[in-house]
């Protein structure tokens, strides 16, 4: 062998030598990457598996509705005092928890619901004497603090903190409201999310909490007056059925400080009409008492009495004669076509805020100084919705909605246009209340893409500076809100926000959170929530419909999606889903819908009408049962939004969307989470129990259809932030797995 072959063979098998331990190293230094992507690959192929469904007993319950027959199977489920039902609710839950724990990344998605929950949240401050007085949560307690800051530059300082009212954080403060005079202040505290509410009262210089407890009150706060306070109660209920017994014959009363609840006067009751709801209100010198009457969520009846203006409270010796018809009040308003709210009332005169010949809203005026009132406009309708009007410092502040956004005016008291408020942006304003006397009041702004943030406005000068603002966790920079419209099934154009990160691609891949309400005149605006965030992190869209139905449009757009119109509602977020899929935004696959409460009515009647257009349904607390929603608790009052199936001609419309009874056996319905809550008692669970026991017999593939039932919560009033963000994850992760998200950013 020559030199040079020795050598080339050398370094050949040093070189074979030195690529085999290069080779070794390439390996151990891959594997971990390899087993990522094989984990990877995992958890895109894993299976999620459900459980069996629990069986749910069917009887042979059955309604005759003019000659209808209809079955109601799971009537047993709406006593929620009976063992079968708390037994099936035990097995629901753990189906549901059994398939929520396989989803690989719902600790991941807790952890960063937490961090985006956990900025401070600010409420407008009220000023009382020498304080301000504001709710604040530093993040993540259950409950806002309401604390109080002597001046604007003052330290704050805790006044009631309701965390310590329970051991969970479960009670919440509903109302708070302070006495002429500023000595005390009355709140409203509602436990584990019930309606129902008990007024305490706290004496503002001290702190001490007065013996006086108001038991037995639903919607209603304190309205302070003289030596006391109205409110509107009802007899004591049936403990059995505390949380579903229809609430009738609501009463206002008059408290006296430092007396019994059982010693208070009765101001009002109308007993020849059981079903409607009664609430007072009193000017602001004290001198007229006003009784607004609804026989539902709509529709108003105004009534009037001068009071003893030693007193500011109601002459002793008329109450007492409770057999006196009308209580020596007289009608201003009769009701119920349409709605009148007051806004101010002094020296014989009072503003009022009404539909009635506008449907876009107005202010009138009554002189009630004479023998007869008389009636004038103040602030005439306008071309977008006037959705009420405040008084601060002598002055009218009148809220507008302009594409569903809000813009707001300054006016004199005889309604004189001053200014237009400038505003931070594109969003929605809340408060600019204060008394005769404030030079400055505060308002709330929020948008998509920040919280809430407190600004102090110059009544003088119109300049606004802010006064509280949050820190977040995130960019807000890199998202962006768009407003569009879109044709609904019969042309007409409905509006939309949709919200999402700036970079978005339309290749039909994204995610989408597509929400709606669509009923009761209610507004749905522009407004901040942390789990929107998490969502557009993700790449998906959330996705805001102004459905008929609401009042963003008038009162013209409420009536044309109620009563039978209702159907509207349906088409116009079922086209809205239809337009985000033809304008590429997303694909069926990639669809989620949602709405609570009127909006679990909706989510839940789109998804038995398209069930091939959604990928994914996520109704709460829903009214799935539209023919016995009227027998329970205030159920009722919904009549004049929906109908009643005790009514011949309206039966035929309500069964033809009523969710429960258009679920049909061998459907492939979209993937399903119902929630719900054990202490609701606005809707009460049992539309959800008997709508989810349906939709598990009659699912026709293999999509999950399952039911989240918390405890020691109600319809969402006042939930401790910890359920909250626990409720939030379990939805997310089941629309992120639902909609083919297999990794979290």
């Amino acid at each position: 062998m020559n030199i040079a072959t020795f050598v080339s063979g050398r370094l050949f098998r040093t070189a074979h030598k030195y690529a085999r331990r290069m080779k070794k190293i390439f390996y151990a230094a891959a594997l971990p990457v390899l087993m990522l992507a094989l984990a990877a690959c995992r958890s895109e192929m894993k299976k999620i598996t459900v459980k069996d469904y629990p069986v749910a007993r069917m009887d042979s319950t059955v309604d005759d509705y003019f000659g209808t027959r209809v079955e109601d199977p799971y009537r047993w489920m709406e006593d929620d005092n009976a063992s079968e039902t708390a037994a099936w609710v035990r097995a629901e839950n753990e189906v549901t928890q059994h398939y929520l724990a396989q989803i690989p990344y719902r600790d991941k998605i807790r952890g960063r619901l937490t961090e985006l929950w956990n900025y401070p949240k600010y409420d407008v401050p009220r000023k009382v004497g020498g304080y301000y007085f504001f709710f604040e949560n530093d993040g993540l307690r259950n409950q806002s603090v309401l604390y109080r800051q002597q001046g604007l530059s003052g330290k704050p300082e805790p006044f009631l903190d309701p965390n310590t009212l329970s051991d969970q954080g479960t009670v919440a403060l509903i109302d708070v409201s302070f006495s002429k005079d500023d000595r005390y202040l009355a709140y409203a505290a509602a436990s584990a999310g019930s309606d129902w509410v008990e007024i305490r009262v706290m004496e503002t210089a001290t702190g001490r909490t007065l013996p006086d407890v108001i038991r037995w009150v639903k919607f209603s706060g304190a309205v302070w007056s003289g030596e006391g306070f109205y409110y509107s109660g009802y007899d004591e209920p049936d403990r059995a059925q505390l949380l579903s017994g229809q609430n009738r014959d609501q009463k206002v009363y008059y408290h006296r400080l430092g007396t019994p609840q059982d010693a208070d006067e009765l101001v009002y009751s109308d007993p020849q009409h059981p079903l409607r709801y009664l609430s007072a209100s009193v000017s602001r010198d004290g001198r007229m008492l006003f009784i607004t009457a609804t026989e539902g969520t709509s529709g108003t009846e105004i009534l009037y009495k001068k009071l003893d203006p030693a007193s500011a409270a109601p002459a002793r010796a008329s109450v007492s004669k409770v057999t006196t018809p009308g209580y020596g009040f007289k009608v201003l308003f009769p009701g119920f076509a349409y709605d009148y709210s007051l806004v101010y009332g002094r020296d014989g005169k009072a503003v009022f805020y009404t539909n009635d010949g506008a449907s876009n809203g107005r202010l009138l005026q009554a002189d009630l100084s004479g023998v007869t009132p008389v009636v004038t406009t103040l602030v005439p309708e306008g071309d977008c919705l006037m959705e009420g009007a405040v008084t601060a410092g002598g002055n009218l502040m009148v809220f507008w909605l302009d594409k569903a956004q809000s813009r707001v005016s300054q006016y004199t008291l005889s309604g004189e246009k001053v200014r237009d408020v400038e505003l931070p942006g594109i969003g929605t304003v809340t408060g600019m209340e204060g008394d005769s006397s404030a030079r400055e009041t505060f308002y709330a702004y929020s948008s998509f893409t920040m919280p809430t943030e407190i600004y102090r406005y110059d009544l003088s000068s119109g300049a606004s500076e802010p006064f509280k603002t949050p820190s977040v966790t995130f960019d807000p920079g890199e998202f962006v809100a768009e407003q569009v419209f879109y044709p609904s099934k019969d042309g007409t154009q409905v509006s939309m926000f949709l919200v999402h990160r700036k970079d978005l691609r339309r290749d039909g891949s994204n995610p989408v959170y597509l929400y709606g309400y669509g009923g009761f005149n209610i507004n749905r605006t522009p407004g901040f929530a942390p789990q929107h965030i998490l969502l557009m992190e993700q790449g998906g869209i959330y996705a805001l419909a102004n459905l008929r139905g609401g009042g963003e449009y008038g009162e013209a757009w409420h009536k044309a999606g109620m009563l039978a119109n209702k159907q509207n509602v349906f088409d116009d977020f079922i086209a809205a889903g239809e337009y985000l899929i033809r304008e590429g935004y997303t694909s069926p696959e990639k669809l989620a819908i949602a709405g609570g409460s009127n909006g679990g009515l909706l989510v839940g009647a789109c998804m038995t009408q398209r069930p091939d257009l959604f990928a994914v349904a996520l109704p709460a607390v829903g009214v799935m049962d539209m023919l016995r929603y009227q027998y329970f608790t205030c159920g009722w009052g919904w009549a004049v939004e929906y109908g009643s199936s005790d009514n011949a001609e309206q039966f035929p419309y309500l069964y033809a969307y009523s969710p429960l009874h258009n679920i049909r056996k061998g459907t492939c319905y979209p993937a399903t989470l119902i929630t719900t809550a054990d202490h609701d008692d606005r809707v009460v669970p049992a539309h959800s129990f008997k709508f989810a026991a349906t939709l598990q017999a009659a699912q026709g593939c293999d999509r999950p259809a399952l039911i989240r039932i918390d405890t020691d919560a109600g319809h969402g009033a006042g939930k401790p932030t910890s359920k909250k963000i626990d409720e939030l994850t379990d939805t997310y992760s089941f629309l992120f797995w639902n909609t083919g998200v297999r990794k979290i950013r």
